[in-house]
Order: C-alpha cells, then sequence, then structure tokens
C-alpha cells in the first residue's frame, strides 16, 4: 500500500524536527530497525541498521547547533520522496572533518528518502553541498 504525501511528510518532518533538537533517540525511532542509511562522502560509507546510524547522527550533533532546515521542494513517489533543503545555523565543532569555531554556515541538502510500509524510513540518502561548507569554514 503506498504511503500518502502527507504520510511522507509527517515522517521526514518529525525526522527533521528530532534533528533540529538534537535527539538522538527520536530522529533513530524514525527509522526502520535496519535502515540503509548513506551520507553520501563520510568516509564510513553507507551503514545498516539504526546502530549503524547513531554514531553519525552523535557526531553531527556535537559538530553543528542551532540548525534549522527549510524545504525549498518536494518530489513524491510511491514509497519515497526527494527532498531538497536549506540547513542554516552554527558549526561549534568539526563539521564533516572542518573546524568550525562557532561559524554561522548554511548550505544546501538533498535527501531522497525510502519509506517501508509502516511509514518509517527504511533508506536515508543524503547529499550536502560540501562545496559551500568548504567555502564558508575556511582552515586559513
Amino acid at each position: 500500500m503506498a504511503l500518502s504525501r502527507a504520510d511522507m511528510d509527517r515522517k521526514i518532518d518529525e525526522h527533521f524536527g528530532y534533528e533540529a533538537r538534537d535527539d538522538v533517540e527520536g530522529v533513530l525511532a524514525t527509522l526502520t530497525s535496519d535502515v540503509e542509511h548513506d551520507i553520501v562522502g563520510v568516509p564510513t560509507g553507507p551503514t545498516l541498521g539504526r546502530d549503524g546510524a547513531r554514531g553519525f547522527y552523535e557526531h553531527l550533533f556535537a559538530d553543528l547547533a542551532d540548525g534549522q532546515v527549510q524545504t525549498l521542494r518536494r518530489l513524491y513517489g510511491a514509497d519515497f520522496l526527494v527532498d531538497e533543503s536549506l540547513w542554516r545555523g552554527r558549526a561549534p565543532g568539526r563539521p564533516f572533518g572542518l573546524e568550525g569555531r562557532d561559524r554561522p554556515l548554511e548550505f544546501r541538502l538533498l535527501h531522497v528518502v525510502e519509506f517501508a510500509g509502516n511509514g518509517d524510513i527504511r533508506r536515508e540518502n543524503v547529499w550536502l553541498d560540501l562545496a559551500s561548507i568548504i567555502r564558508q569554514l575556511p582552515q586559513d
């Protein structure tokens, strides 16, 4: 049975809400137990399962702060959505291996999210504008 757009919006907005609150357990609860979590370009490569995704979120929440996601557009399929967003916040840690020095940061994100029949996220594939991040966080 296909999910409605409203169902997909509810789940991804819930997921983004937990991310905005740095709530690792909340984020993980939006994922299936066997989720494929793929942040393109992260050295670990894709991970499997909630425990595989946990480390990424723990590091992310230490490295970025006051994050807000502004959805720019969404495209939908029977069991997936593509979300183009703009992330804004601060970089107090070492996001993506770069010294943040608590500087302001904003970058575009592209999420390709597949859903299980129960509405949980079974695959999260994230592409981010690393060139923009590097430009804003020069390592002089």
